[in-house]
C-alpha cells in the first residue's frame, strides 16, 4: 500500500451538523454569523478589561480569563465545521483530530474550574468584602487563573492520548460535526468499557469540584443577603451573581448532559444539538450576557467608544 492510501485510510470522516439537509446554506450563514459575534464580542470584552482601568478588579481579570477560554473554544471546531460545510471532503486527519480533543478538552475543562472560582470571587465579595483586597489580591487571582488552566489541561493530557490509542479498524465515518469523545469512541473495534468508565469518573468529578464550591459560595452568599437589611446592597448582590448563575446554568446543563447522563439518554442527533450549544451558542452567550447586564462593561464601552469618535 502506498503512502499516500496509507494516510487516507488514517483520515476521519465527519458527517456534520447536518446530513443530507437542504438548509445547509441558512445553517452556515447563521453559524458564521454566531462565531463573528463571538469572537469579536470575547475580544471586545478582553480589550475593555485590559484597557479601563475601573475594570482592573479581580472578577473582571477572571471575567478576562473566560473571553479568552470562549474565543479559543469556539476556534477549536467552529472553523473546521464551516469548510466542511461547503466542501466535498469532509475528512479530518488522525493528528488534527487528536488535537482538537486535546484543545476543546482544555478549554471545557478550564471553563469548568473558572466557572467555580469566580463563585468564590463572588462570595468573598458580597460575604468579606472589607477583607476582599488582601484575600483577592493580585497574586491570588493569577494563581487561581493558573490553576483553571493547569486544571483543564490536565484533562486534555490525561484523556487524549488514551482516546487516540485505542484500535480504531472499519469504519472512519464520525457522525458528529467534530471530534467529540463520545462520537470518535463508537468506531473503536476493542472494548472501550473501562475507559468510558475512567472518563465518566474523570467528568464527574471535573463538574463535583466546581460545583461543590459554586453552591457553598451562594448558599453563603444567600445567607449574608438575607440578613441585609438595606435594599441597595440586596440589589448589588444579586446584580454581582445573577449573569454568573445564568453562564453556570446554561454551560453545566449541556455538559451534564453530554458526559454525565448515561447511552440510553443519547441519541446522536441530540449529541449534535447540544454539543453545538456548548460549542458554538455558549461563547456567544457568555460576553453577550456579562456585557449587557453589567453597568461597569457598558459604561466602559461606551466611554471607549466615544473616545475613538472624538479621534
Amino acid at each position: 500500500m502506498s503512502t499516500k492510501n496509507r494516510t487516507a485510510s488514517s483520515d476521519f470522516i465527519l458527517l456534520g451538523l447536518l446530513v443530507n439537509s437542504k438548509a445547509t446554506g441558512i445553517v452556515f450563514a447563521v453559524i458564521l454569523a454566531i462565531f463573528v459575534v463571538a469572537v469579536t464580542a470575547n475580544l471586545v470584552m478582553i480589550f475593555l478589561i485590559h484597557m479601563d482601568s475601573h475594570l482592573h478588579t479581580p472578577m473582571y481579570f477572571l471575567l478576562s480569563q473566560l473571553s479568552i477560554m470562549d474565543t479559543l473554544f469556539i476556534c477549536t471546531t467552529v472553523p473546521k465545521l464551516l469548510v466542511d460545510m461547503v466542501s466535498i471532503q469532509k475528512t479530518i486527519s488522525f493528528v488534527a483530530c487528536g488535537i482538537q480533543i486535546f484543545l476543546y478538552l482544555t478549554m471545557i475543562g478550564s471553563e469548568f474550574f473558572l466557572l467555580g472560582l469566580m463563585a468564590y470571587d463572588s462570595y468573598v465579595a458580597v460575604c468579606n468584602p472589607l477583607r476582599y483586597p488582601v484575600l483577592m489580591n493580585r497574586r491570588v487571582c493569577l494563581l487561581l487563573a493558573a490553576g483553571a488552566w493547569f486544571g483543564g489541561s490536565l484533562d486534555g493530557f490525561l484523556l487524549t492520548p488514551i482516546t487516540m490509542n485505542v484500535p480504531y479498524c472499519g469504519s472512519r465515518i464520525i457522525d458528529h460535526f467534530f471530534c467529540e469523545i463520545p462520537a470518535v469512541l463508537k468506531l473503536a473495534c476493542a472494548d472501550t468499557s473501562l475507559y468510558e468508565t475512567l472518563m465518566y469518573i474523570c467528568c464527574v468529578l471535573m463538574l463535583l469540584i466546581p460545583i461543590s464550591i459554586i453552591s457553598t459560595s451562594y448558599s453563603l452568599i444567600l445567607l449574608t443577603v438575607h440578613r441585609m437589611r438595606s435594599a441597595e446592597g440586596r440589589k448589588k448582590a444579586f446584580t454581582t451573581c445573577s449573569s454568573h448563575l445564568t453562564v453556570v446554568s446554561i454551560f453545566y446543563g449541556a455538559a451534564f448532559y453530554t458526559y454525565v447522563l448515561p447511552k440510553s439518554f443519547h441519541t446522536p442527533e441530540q449529541d449534535k444539538v447540544v454539543s453545538a450549544f456548548y460549542t458554538i451558542v455558549t461563547p456567544m452567550l457568555n460576553p453577550l450576557i456579562y456585557s449587557l447586564r453589567n453597568k461597569d462593561v457598558s459604561g466602559a464601552f461606551k466611554k471607549i467608544f466615544a473616545q475613538c469618535l472624538s479621534t
